[in-house]
């Protein structure tokens, strides 16, 4: 088990793990009103009602998509023969190019789907 540990990209697997849970408790329990505290929080999806309900719903199915692709590439770190250091820095990038990801994609989809108003 320490051998598996040691070879995959174990702060992106962790990572994609708490992604899924953060998309299905966004996405079954999204924040009813727009807060400060808890949901996807930009200038563009706390504007209005509707598009913080957009952008809560949008954001958590890109964060479940997102953590498929950070669960499956950090589990297949393991059959590639590289330092483990090397592993650890390739997870932690790929982690905020997701992130990035969902930034970007969210915020597209949000000015696609409202008037710049």
């Amino acid at each position: 088990m320490e051998d598996f540990v040691a070879n995959i990209a174990l702060s992106s697997f962790i990572c994609g793990i708490a992604f899924v849970g953060m998309g299905l408790v966004m996405y079954y329990y999204p924040p009813k009103k727009i807060n400060d505290l808890y949901g996807y929080r930009t200038g563009s999806s706390m504007k209005s009602q509707k598009r913080w309900d957009f952008a809560q719903r949008f954001c958590a199915v890109q964060a479940m998509k997102v953590s498929v692709v950070l669960i499956v590439v950090s589990l297949l770190f393991y059959f590639i023969p590289v330092d483990t250091a090397i592993k650890q820095f390739l997870g932690v990038f790929l982690l905020l190019l997701g992130a990035a990801y969902l930034l970007y994609s969210t915020e597209k989809a949000i000015k696609q789907r409202f008037d710049k108003s």
